[in-house]
């Protein structure tokens, strides 16, 4: 059995990743590297598999756990969106409008 990559994940295969939605007014999220940003239209969240943009309105943040990589957001969400390296313009944009 091989632990070192049970313990310590490989920076090649990135960690699981899960959007649970509970009527689109609840979110728990897995694989949550970093919470770049958020407001109460808009989070800005780093995932195992990439930038996760949930836009909604009335959004908190229900839980935080870093150590665990789970986010639970609360509130009415609208969109759900991954900003892939293949979209270099499209992220721009949403760094350019978030960093003004």
């Amino acid at each position: 059995m091989n632990y070192e990559n049970q313990f310590y994940p490989s920076t090649r295969e990135p960690q699981e990743h899960h959007v649970k939605v509970l009527n689109r007014r609840e979110l728990e999220i897995t694989g949550v590297k970093e919470v770049d940003s958020f407001d109460n239209e808009e989070f800005l969240l780093q995932t195992s598999f990439g930038y996760l943009v949930v836009r909604g309105e009335n959004l908190h943040m229900k839980n935080l756990n870093l150590d665990e990589t789970l986010v639970s957001i609360k509130g009415r969400v609208y969109e759900l969106s991954y900003i892939d390296d293949q979209q270099g313009d499209k992220a721009k944009g949403l760094f350019s409008k978030l960093f003004k």
